[in-house]
């Protein structure tokens, strides 16, 4: 499976945008598509319009749900169980794809006898969920093909969240649900161009094209390539960086585009991280709650002041055009970023424009070398693109996985970090809105979503909130062991009993002080979905 999780380790769908129209079974988990995604869930809708069988599976009766066939509505934190007792069923039923299985993948026999641990009574004690509705939706995307899985945060931001990842693919490789079209894993990004941050080397442990930094071969091409000595230890990762500024190892901080203050799990850590830097640079198009704490402010341009390109979930590259000159001081980022390490006497960084800099990608990132700025004038191309005759890739893993065979990984069951007692007895997750983006830098400046959304409210199950005495519209403090957010409250069953539910778009409510920042071990990212508190009408 390594091949595999490589690919979607950076968030890229293995397939395409376009063949959720002919999927036979789509399977949606962890993913609130309608408000995050709104674009993929008008077409999933519209699959399910002409045929497709669509099974949802969240802890929150999400809008998704109106038109789907089935609805599991999973404890949280207990995706790994649910999905490996999946796998249960369709091995006990004689479901797999053997032949694909015995061509393609390796280790299936010790992944076989793993599943005996995920008996259908484990199963439904851990999840809450009937075995027989696991058993149904086991079949259907065992035996309604072609199937696919599209996924999002609710599957990573977990401390287990890279066994979740891993339970997804063992279950496309066990029906043969890879490699072909209208099927795959299908990681959705949460923003327009996360996926090419990431496929350009915005990782701690990775060039540009996922080339590994501790490889010593690909060390040696990129230090040639730019003329200097490179490390080949592995950085940080974002959640990492705070940590290592408080324990006084990092002095100084170059923010582009990003404001932990709202947006980090226990954002008050980053917080005080920020007040105690000794340098920090901040590079926004707005000035956000973290840029208010900077030394620098670098005015940026935004998308339509600028070229260059945007990388979307499905892998597309397609080009950004600027349509107005930049507001006042601001530049594009690529010009700010090239003028201080040009001041700092570094050289390649003589660009004149965004085109060059698409020149040089191509040159040492082999998925993108076909990618020009001729080639994507009028329709974006999917990578790996390896050459200006290759036509793009539609979909991943045609002819086998990178590594040679996928691999089956065995799974146990790993709690989340924090359950609930009689001081926390809910649990919260996180979710987004429709109308705001993120940290909302900039869709709280617009007046007309404002009026759509303009406030924070928990989101709270009626039988909860009577057996705490709150009342539709209540204001309540929401607090958890690492401090207290007040907010109304909103009744609605879209919430099981013993969850409730944010958003973390507003500076008023700063939702991530109080939610869970244990990281996966693997993934670094924090358990922001699972997140134990307590809420208590105001006096």
């Amino acid at each position: 499976m390594a091949g595999l999780v490589t690919t979607f380790g950076s968030g890229a769908m293995t397939n395409s945008i376009e063949e959720i129209d002919n999927a036979g079974t789509i399977m949606v988990i962890g993913a609130n598509v309608t408000v995050a995604h709104p674009v993929i869930s008008h077409r999933i809708r519209r699959a399910a319009q002409n045929g497709a069988t669509l099974i949802v599976i969240n802890p929150k009766e999400i809008d998704l749900v109106r038109a789907a066939d089935h609805f599991i509505q999973p404890a949280s934190g207990s995706d790994t169980v649910l999905l490996m007792g999946m796998a249960r069923y369709i091995v006990d039923n004689d479901l797999h794809d053997k032949e694909f299985i015995a061509e393609y993948t390796e280790d299936f026999e010790d992944f076989r006898k793993s599943l005996e641990l995920f008996t259908p009574e484990f199963v439904e004690k851990i999840a809450g969920v009937p075995w027989d509705q696991i058993a149904r939706v086991a079949h259907i995307y065992a035996t309604g093909k072609p199937s696919s899985i599209y996924y999002a945060m609710g599957i990573a931001q977990h401390s287990h969240g890279t066994d979740n990842v891993m339970a997804i693919a063992n279950l496309a490789m066990l029906t043969g649900s890879v490699g072909k079209l209208s099927t795959g894993v299908n990681p959705l990004r949460g923003q327009n161009n996360v996926q090419g941050a990431c496929d350009l080397g915005g990782l701690p442990n990775v060039y540009p094209g996922s080339q590994m930094v501790n490889d010593v071969v690909i060390q040696e091409k990129f230090e040639k390539a730019w003329g200097g000595e490179l490390s080949g230890e592995l950085g940080l990762t974002h959640t990492e960086i705070f940590d290592e500024i408080l324990s006084g190892t990092i002095k100084s901080l170059y923010l582009v585009g990003e404001n932990p203050v709202l947006t980090e799990a226990n954002s008050k850590h980053a917080r005080k991280a920020l007040e105690e830097i000794d340098f920090l640079v901040s590079q926004d198009i707005f000035l956000s709650e973290s840029g208010k704490y900077a030394d620098v402010i670098l005015p940026a341009a935004t998308f339509a002041e600028k070229d260059g390109t945007f990388t979307n979930t499905e892998r597309r590259v397609q080009r950004v055009r600027q349509v107005i000159p930049p507001r006042g001081d601001s530049k594009p980022d690529w010009w700010i970023t090239s003028q201080i390490a040009q001041a700092m006497g570094k050289n390649g960084f003589e660009y004149q424009d965004s085109s060059e800099i698409m020149d040089e990608i191509n040159s040492v990132t082999p998925i993108y070398a076909g990618i020009t700025y001729q080639r994507i004038e009028k329709t974006g191309l999917q990578w790996p693109c390896l050459d200006e005759n290759d036509p793009g890739t539609k979909f991943l893993h045609k002819d086998g996985f990178a590594r040679g065979k996928g691999r089956f990984v065995p799974l146990e069951f790993t709690a989340s970090t924090e359950t609930t007692d009689e001081k926390f007895p809910l649990i919260l997750t996180t979710d987004r809105s429709l109308y705001h983006f993120h940290s909302g830098t900039m869709t709280r400046r617009v007046g007309g979503l404002e009026k759509l959304d303009g406030e924070e409210f928990v989101k709270i199950n009626p039988i909860d909130a009577k057996e705490f005495g709150i009342e539709d519209g209540n204001w309540v403090e929401v607090s958890s062991q690492r401090g207290t957010v007040k907010v109304r409250a909103k009744l609605t069953d879209i919430c099981r009993p013993g969850m409730c539910s944010m958003t973390f778009h507003f500076f008023e409510s700063p939702t991530n002080e109080i939610t869970n920042p244990t990281l996966d071990p693997v993934a670094k990212t924090p358990e922001t979905k699972v997140t134990a508190v307590n809420i208590i009408k105001c006096k």
